[in-house]
């Protein structure tokens, strides 16, 4: 998942997702280390002070603009605009990023309270007319296509942001926008510090699991043994445990974290947002959150899910009546699978029918060899190299720094060209989910990108070697993938087509994309070792592993239609006519054959809504640009093979500078298909004993 700064996203179309940091004035350059909000342990005060300064720098530009007299250019008015979003870009993300990881409850309330007040610099800035007027005048016919592209997006996304209205009209956005961005911080913080317990009163209730899991969770003085809804706790229970209602209750507990609490800020969210739709004169959210994205409108998305519906409703039938026959021989009266059970008999159903036990291959990743073969696997790749970076400042002691050296053809070797952030482990109050975060977009010759990724893997204790489940170590080559494409991304000569800042329904494609190279026995091998005898994973593991792994894809595409309908249909229609219970379960039962367990209130911790709001038709979307993305490298020479530097070339290192669908046409050499999506979920059937080939029709014929 790449997280979108949040005072950024509480609108679609906002300018700047990405930051340089130019000269500092005096208040900004009076703190500690201006580039960093989390160096020298940050009071309350000191980050309050350092985001004071950032914004101090942004009006200087604001004003500078506004008040020029010649004529605007490129080099002038833009510049100025670009220093400006780059003020506002870098204290948001920073003031974002102490939000969710910051060890202090008190600087991570100041963080939610700065992220709300740089949003409303920042719906300032976009509701600023004489600042469009400027930009809007400029004239460019010899700039460089980046640039071209750059001043006319962000022309486009003022008109979004309302700058064009009245002023009455103007005030009324900006009240709601103020108002979206503080719901939204809400809605993240009460998901964030709500974490629900499950007790087991009989240790035998965690039969199945691992026994290093087992270990790990000691009965308390009264004899219990209290689990978390923390994903370490979370994810094995689902997945291994025999005890139907140990997996039941860890299912309700996990999807009714932050329940009721945020029952009724979505609903008070989804209405702000119809209301500021109207305002600026769109039907509804979504087809203002689409006007500036590949896909286009609202309607669009609809018809690329009819067509992955219909790619993917046959392997899906077929995957699960093949589960639901195997479940019915081992439990006799079992009619359907529960949505609490799924996880658990596909496993069961993988173990056997491909001789896969993936707890048998959790032995292979123990988490600092993943970490260091996914850094020696990217190396490799994208033709860089990393190095420690000890002395960087970190937020919380088990965070590590390492710096980024470009070792492509012709590189300048010496000189590092960015920075990543590894925090992989939960600890209280940080977010629990997994994201790759921007924090310093950068900007070519003038300033480095750093980005972090925030992830809750197991391990991070003494003594613990934190062995991972094979789909943890797909999650980690996953956001990896974001880091890339915010470091190599990061070397444009503006902020605003720096790092990550394409349309936001292309930011998933090279991270999903990186996902398939997991499935290389040669790469498994080149690190997972056993972590007691060193032993490489064998060969024949890795592909009963891939074989097995490539079960369940087609209801794994019909998940992801439940989640993105699901954030369509809360967007596409008036607020006050939603029942989320009913609207969630109908969506459910649509997409997904499993039995829907009563209690369930996903709603509530579906932080996706306050990011991609009604976007979440991102993940398909990109998915299949993605396979087709890797349908282009050699499958015999996956690392070093000749499509890997011409990837990174022309998808990653544009940043933002070109619009999605030239970068998909300047790697595929035209636009995506859902054939290799098509290709990806049938290929499970090739594998399996006594399912024949397999028919699934092709929806784009």
């Amino acid at each position: 998942m790449f997280s979108k700064l949040l005072f950024l996203t509480a609108w679609p179309g906002l300018i700047g997702l990405a930051s340089v940091l130019p000269v500092m004035p005096a208040a900004a350059q009076s703190a500690p280390d201006s580039l960093h909000a989390w160096a020298g342990k940050p009071t309350p005060a000191s980050l309050e002070a350092w985001v004071n300064g950032h914004l101090a720098a942004e009006q200087q530009s604001v004003d500078a603009l506004v008040a020029l007299q010649e004529k605007p250019t490129v080099e002038n008015a833009l510049t100025l605009y670009d220093r400006a979003n780059a003020e506002l870009s870098i204290a948001g993300s920073e003031a974002g990023l102490l939000y969710s990881v910051s060890p202090e409850k008190a600087v991570r309330d100041k963080a939610q309270e700065m992220v709300q007040k740089v949003s409303e610099a920042a719906v300032a800035l976009s509701l600023n007319q004489p600042v469009y007027q400027k930009l809007a005048s400029i004239e460019a016919p010899h700039a460089d296509a980046g640039t071209r592209h750059y001043l006319s997006r962000t022309l486009l996304q003022y008109r979004l942001a309302g700058v064009d209205k009245d002023a009455a009209t103007r005030e009324r956005v900006r009240q709601l926008q103020e108002k979206i961005t503080a719901l939204s911080l809400t809605f993240g913080r009460n998901v964030q510090e709500h974490v629900n317990t499950v007790t087991v009163k009989d240790a035998a209730e965690l039969e199945g699991l691992p026994a290093d899991y087992i270990a790990a969770h000691k009965p308390g003085a009264d004899g219990t043994i209290t689990l978390t809804t923390d994903y370490p706790d979370m994810q094995p229970v689902m997945t291994y445990a025999k005890s139907e209602a140990l997996r039941h209750r860890m299912y309700l507990a996990y999807n009714t974290r932050a329940y009721p609490a945020n029952k009724q800020v979505l609903l008070d969210l989804l209405a702000a947002r119809e209301e500021l739709a109207g305002v600026l004169g769109f039907k509804n959210w979504a087809d203002l959150a689409t006007a500036d994205q590949m896909m286009g409108s609202a309607a669009n998305v609809r018809s690329f899910l009819k067509q992955v519906d219909a790619a993917s409703k046959s392997p899906a039938d077929r995957e699960y009546a093949m589960v639901r026959a195997f479940a019915q021989k081992q439990q006799p009266g079992l009619e359907n699978i529960a949505a609490d059970s799924s996880n658990y008999w596909y496993e069961q159903y993988r173990s056997s029918v491909y001789d896969f036990d993936s707890q048998s291959v959790r032995p292979f990743f123990p988490y600092e060899e993943v970490q260091q073969g996914i850094l020696n696997t990217a190396a490799k790749l994208f033709h860089v190299a990393f190095q420690a970076d000890p002395k960087a400042a970190v937020w919380d002691p088990s965070v590590t720094a390492w710096l980024v050296y470009d070792r492509a053809p012709g590189a300048q070797e010496q000189k590092p060209i960015g920075r990543i952030y590894l925090d992989m482990h939960p600890r209280p109050g940080k977010d629990k989910w997994f994201s790759a975060y921007p924090i310093v977009p950068g900007i070519a010759g003038k300033q480095l990108p750093e980005a972090a990724l925030i992830c809750n893997f197991p391990g991070g204790k003494p003594g613990e070697p934190g062995l991972m489940q094979y789909s943890d170590v797909v999650t980690f080559f996953h956001e990896f993938g974001h880091l890339m494409h915010a470091i190599l991304g990061g070397q444009q000569p503006w902020a605003g087509t720096s790092g990550i800042s394409t349309e936001g329904d292309f930011v998933e494609a090279p991270s999903q994309m990186l996902e398939e190279f997991f499935r290389n026995p040669a790469l498994l091998q080149s690190f997972a070792k056993n972590y007691k005898t060193g032993e490489p994973i064998p060969t024949a593991m890795v592909e009963r592993m891939d074989r097995a792994s490539a079960f369940g894809r087609g209801n794994w595409v019909r998940s992801q239609l439940f989640y993105t309908r699901f954030a369509l249909d809360l967007h596409d229609r008036p607020p006050a006519s939603i029942d989320l219970d009913a609207l969630m379960r109908a969506d459910y039962a649509a997409a997904l054959p499993y039995t829907w367990v009563d209690g369930n209130r996903f709603y509530a911790s579906f932080t996706h809504l306050t990011g991609y709001s009604s976007n979440y038709y991102t993940y398909l979307f990109d998915k299949v640009i993605a396979l087709d993305f890797f349908r282009q490298f050699d499958q015999h020479n996956l690392v070093e093979g000749p499509a890997a530097l011409r990837y990174r070339r022309s998808v990653l290192e544009p940043g933002g500078s070109e619009p999605g669908t030239e970068l998909v046409k300047n790697f595929l050499g035209r636009a995506q298909s859902i054939d290799a999506l098509t290709a990806w979920m049938n290929e499970e059937f090739q594998h399996t004993p006594g399912t024949g080939p397999a028919r699934a029709e092709n929806p784009a014929k």
